[in-house]
């Protein structure tokens, strides 16, 4: 009896070690450096956000490899006259508790975006919507405020979740029901699993998928905002792949056999934006006195913090070779990129000049406030910056913050300055205007994002001329003279483009594209073959 039992016993470990290996090589473990903020999709537009609920969440239309616009749960779409889309929904798509998807959640997700608030607004997304028209079950008409022609880019960003679901859910319950999985019900390739937040994010495969049926069982989202960690772990098989790899780590990985390097330019802009409120509160004479004005409101100030900022110098050092010098708030392959904007070269004696002559010879004090745990190389970019500044006579306070403390802050007007990235992820150049050059205007849904008080009246016609232009020529010349006058009014400094590098484990996983949007899903990585 002794020795059945211990064969028996032996037997019951050997399954499940068996059972364990077999459920470890079909999960698929990710370091990420930032997870979802809730599990509610439209929550916040926040970059880490979206990527990690895209998992469960679909939305209307996709973007592609390099932001081109591709059918997600609408299969197509028609221009019906230049103030209203047709979209054509799939059908057989389901829910993830087995409900029908139809045009009514569409409708459901559209208006609770318009409603919803959160710390970066998903409203953006939907900003030009001004009725929709459930013509059948999968088939939906969106009435525009005007011709509206860059509605499907717009709408990569429309989540769409159960109208069944989120049925009486209020601003103040919304997260409470997501988070706790008794409104996460999506259509996209995987369920949701679990959420501790600021630690792990886990899904499961979604076998009824209307898609390609992905390659993992499961997928884990682990958070490790150390880059030091999310390498280590890397480097120990506690993770199979990681994002956002420091730049000082990847020629080094890259000699590594059991390691693969993945390296892309992506859309991310950083830039310095400038408080233009009469007052601002984190700037401050020398002796730390109040200021009789905001000088970030004199354009010779703002010019001269310009020329203080070395940009190839941060490219190729703070950022360790990872970025590129910018010019404007849009990258080169973005739809109304201004080729005429040239990147200001640095001038120390001209912006101390300007310093004297705006009525600050001795500079002033200023707190510079800078994500360090968003992008690669903001950490980096934010305390060199302070010392760029120093070198024209103003004294900095280096304040590097979580995104998840900086951008509340910022929306609660506490901030009189932030380094961030901005990144133009529909491929349209007015997705970042729209939002953020034209003043704040919510009777128009523009300058969603325009927390500084910034406005000039010829920008804002130019950006609502834009807004309606259905000839692609014209909207790309509108576009450029909007980039044209925002940079030269120094508002926000744009300093460099981010670049990106993911590793994988060889043995684990291959990653088949490195997006310039900077997202990874779960669908672009391989199964080592073995």
């Amino acid at each position: 009896m002794t020795s059945a039992f211990r064969r028996l016993a032996l037997a019951s470990v050997a399954a499940a070690a068996l059972a364990a290996g077999a459920a470890s090589a079909q999960t698929l473990t990710m370091g990420v450096i930032a997870g979802p903020e809730s599990i509610d999709p439209h929550f916040t537009a926040t970059g880490t956000h979206s990527e990690a609920l895209k998992h469960v969440f679909d939305t209307l239309t996709h973007s592609g490899d390099q932001l081109q616009i591709e059918p997600g749960l609408a299969e197509s779409w028609t221009i019906v006259n230049p103030t209203t889309w047709e979209f054509r929904l799939r059908r057989g798509v389901k829910f993830h508790d087995g409900s029908d998807m139809t045009a009514e959640d569409v409708a459901a997700s559209i208006r609770r975006m318009q409603v919803l608030t959160g710390p970066n607004p998903t409203s953006i997304y939907v900003r030009r919507v001004r009725e929709v028209q459930i013509v059948d079950p999968h088939t939906l008409r969106v009435v525009t405020d005007g011709p509206a022609p860059t509605l499907p880019n717009d709408f990569i960003r429309l989540f769409v979740v159960s109208a069944r679901a989120t049925a009486g859910l209020t601003p103040e319950t919304s997260n409470e029901a997501f988070n706790s999985g008794r409104a996460a019900i999506g259509t996209g390739p995987y369920r949701f699993g679990s959420w501790t937040p600021r630690e792990q994010f886990t899904v499961e495969r979604n076998d009824g998928y209307w898609g390609a049926r992905p390659a993992w069982a499961r997928h884990v989202r682990r958070e490790i905002s150390n880059p030091a960690a999310r390498v280590a772990q890397l480097r120990t098989g506690q993770v199979d792949m990681i994002v956002r790899v420091p730049a000082a780590d990847v020629p080094t990985l890259e000699r590594e056999r059991t390691l693969a390097v993945t390296k892309a330019e992506t859309v991310y802009v950083f830039n310095l934006a400038l408080d233009q409120r009469e007052t601002t509160p984190q700037v401050t004479a020398r002796d730390g006195s109040r200021l009789a004005a905001n000088p970030y409101r004199d354009p010779r100030v703002r010019e001269a913090i310009d020329l203080a900022i070395d940009r190839r110098a941060l490219a190729e050092i703070a950022m360790e070779g990872m970025g590129t010098a910018q010019s404007q708030m849009v990258t080169p392959n973005i739809f109304g990129f201004n080729p005429a904007i040239q990147i200001p070269a640095p001038n120390v004696a001209r912006a101390r000049q300007l310093l004297t002559e705006a009525g600050y010879p001795n500079g002033f004090r200023m707190v510079l406030n800078f994500t360090n745990n968003r992008l690669p190389g903001d950490n980096g970019v934010g305390t060199s910056m302070a010392q760029m500044l120093a070198r024209i006579g103003i004294e900095v306070q280096a304040a590097g913050q979580p995104a998840a403390v900086i951008f509340p802050a910022r929306a609660r007007g506490e901030l009189s300055n932030i380094m961030a990235g901005w990144g133009t992820l529909t491929g349209e150049a007015n997705y970042y205007y729209a939002a953020n050059a034209h003043s704040n205007n919510r009777e128009l849904r523009l300058g969603a994002f325009n927390w500084n008080g910034y406005a000039n009246p010829e920008v804002d016609r130019l950006i609502e001329a834009a807004n309606v232009e259905l000839d692609d020529a014209k909207r790309r010349e509108l576009l450029q003279q909007v980039g044209a006058l925002f940079t030269a009014d120094r508002v926000v400094i744009p300093i460099a483009a981010v670049g990106s590098a993911w590793a994988t484990r060889r043995d684990r996983a291959t990653l088949r594209v490195g997006r310039s949007d900077e997202e990874t899903y779960a669908w672009d990585v391989a199964p080592a073959s073995r």
